[in-house]
């Protein structure tokens, strides 16, 4: 008689949707829990000319956009920032703070809130739509695979180069403008050309996400972290910058050796990647090139290296609009939709064309595979909502703002280090984080007699050291479209985390007892 053989359980990680659902279930119990309260909040009216101050109770009275007004207020920050556009978001005035009548989220909140964050959300992911259906057109035009086999054959034996050149350029881009969201656009050009050459999906995102990741930790002159940051803290983003560029040299030569040293160990034994057990999923999904087709696919004809030229052009035409020209998300997806146009007539007319029929299936089915990475982000969106409708987010600004008070200047600005690291989970975006946030935080230094331009620093550091894990930040629609578990992800970022939190301590002590 056979014996059948008891099943062990075994735990396994949730992936994204079930744990920004989680998430959601626990935001909205918060608002049960941790007493409500706001700060009163000060805009500007550019059609009026004036200030309008929004007091706890949400009542507005207006007031004179003057300096005169700011210093009443209490506010140091130069009224240009307001007149000139260069503080658009509410800001909170220090030693305001109201406790408020509980604003329980009812049941119903836990989906609401799933759908509003989508809805706001929709910006992004007409974008990513977009971009999605671009590459559907262009797999189906068999132009990326033509020169993905050529770029392996050129790279042989120099594999890691490709990866150190792209982690440079992603932690420039993040640290002279912001690149976050934006990164998720390279995945489709450099995931199958990391493949080919034997990387798993760890390096995939360690190249990318996390190269973008530590450029926007040590901003120099990023637009939407440090000078919004500087601005609400009422100094010049150019303060500390000389402390800020010396960090970012560093760290981005100490995640080099990383990558390095993880590169090196999956050559030489592919089952050492931390994410091996997925690694025939992430092939299948993420392969474009079969050995049948690899010899026919070989040669480009003019038509294929034009679409791929259109293809490429598209990115660095972004990086550019969104450096120089402001672009947001609905002008990103425009020009990548005027390129699409073009691309899909290239694949779909002439002798060996696909038809109208084809490239329209191909765009379509492109932009569907996309529709899971759409979802995460707005349901990360929903989470915050969640918190700030039921007023515990500014709650929560000030207890860690009463936590710092009368301390030394070292000892203060290490716990704002990992007050912002905690502030960093609620309030996932740094723009929204800073402008919530630096007139609260920045007055506080002048107690402790340290620059503000520290608590600049650390806000910085301490927010994008747990965007490496928020669920509630962008890294889960990462994960999502790689189709990784968080539980990999989470064995090779830690590392960074905890160099990130003690090299920007040392950072921030030093700009503390040097200045």
């Amino acid at each position: 008689m056979q014996v059948m053989e008891k099943k062990k359980f075994k735990f396994k990680m949730p992936g994204a949707f079930s744990i920004l659902f989680i998430l959601t279930i626990v935001a909205v119990i918060a608002t049960w829990i941790v007493p409500s309260g706001s700060y009163s909040k000060l805009s500007y009216n550019s059609a009026a000319g004036q200030l309008n101050i929004k007091s706890p109770t949400g009542t507005v009275h207006k007031a004179p956009a003057t300096q005169k007004e700011l210093t009443k207020l209490g506010v140091k920050i130069d009224i240009q920032q307001f007149t000139s556009g260069g503080i658009t978001q509410e800001i909170s005035i220090p030693n305001t703070y109201q406790r408020l009548k509980q604003h329980p989220a009812g049941l119903d909140k836990i989906t609401s809130s799933m759908i509003q964050g989508t809805i706001e959300a929709v910006d992004i992911m007409v974008f990513i739509f977009v971009l999605g259906g671009m590459i559907g057109v262009v797999k189906a035009s068999g132009a990326f695979e033509s020169g993905l086999l050529a770029l392996t054959q050129k790279t042989k034996g120099r594999e890691f180069l490709l990866i150190a050149l792209v982690s440079i350029l992603m932690v420039l881009g993040g640290t002279l403008c912001g690149i976050e969201e934006e990164a998720v656009a390279f995945y489709p050009i450099l995931v199958p050309v990391f493949l080919a050459m034997g990387y798993d999906s760890i390096v995939c995102v360690g190249a990318i996400f996390l190269s973008s990741s530590v450029g926007t930790a040590f901003s120099t002159i990023n637009p939407f972290s440090v000078v919004i940051a500087s601005n609400a803290a009422g100094i010049n983003f150019t303060q500390g910058i000389v402390w800020r560029i010396v960090g970012c040299v560093v760290a981005t030569i100490c995640l080099l050796f990383y990558l390095y040293y993880y590169c090196r160990k999956v050559e030489t034994d592919p089952q050492s990647s931390y994410s091996y057990a997925d690694h025939e999923e992430f092939k299948q999904l993420w392969s474009v090139l079969s050995d049948e087709d690899a010899h026919t696919k070989l040669s480009f004809s003019v038509r294929k290296k034009l679409i791929l030229v259109l293809f490429i052009i598209s990115f660095p035409i972004m990086v550019w609009g969104v450096m120089t020209q402001n672009w947001w998300f609905p002008t990103m997806a425009s020009s990548f939709l005027l390129l699409t146009i073009i691309i899909m007539f290239l694949t779909g007319t002439g002798p060996a064309g696909l038809g109208e029929k084809e490239v329209v299936d191909a765009f379509v089915n492109g932009a569907s595979s996309l529709v899971g990475v759409s979802l995460i982000i707005g349901l990360a969106r929903g989470i915050n909502l969640v918190l700030n409708e039921g007023l515990i987010s500014d709650t929560m600004l000030h207890f860690s703002s009463s936590l710092v008070q009368h301390m030394s200047g070292p000892l203060f600005i290490i716990v704002m280090l990992f007050i912002f690291f905690v502030l960093g989970f609620v309030v996932p975006s740094s723009s929204g984080l800073a402008v919530l946030s630096m007139p609260i935080m920045a007055p506080l230094a002048d107690t402790v007699h340290i620059p503000r331009y520290a608590v600049v620093t650390a806000y910085q550091f301490g927010q994008y050291a747990m965007l490496f894990l928020a669920p509630t930040g962008l890294v889960m629609a990462t994960l999502q479209m790689l189709n990784m578990r968080y539980s990999h992800w989470f064995r090779f970022v830690w590392p960074v985390v905890v160099f990130l939190l003690i090299f920007g301590g040392i950072i921030l002590v030093a700009e503390v007892l040097l200045s």
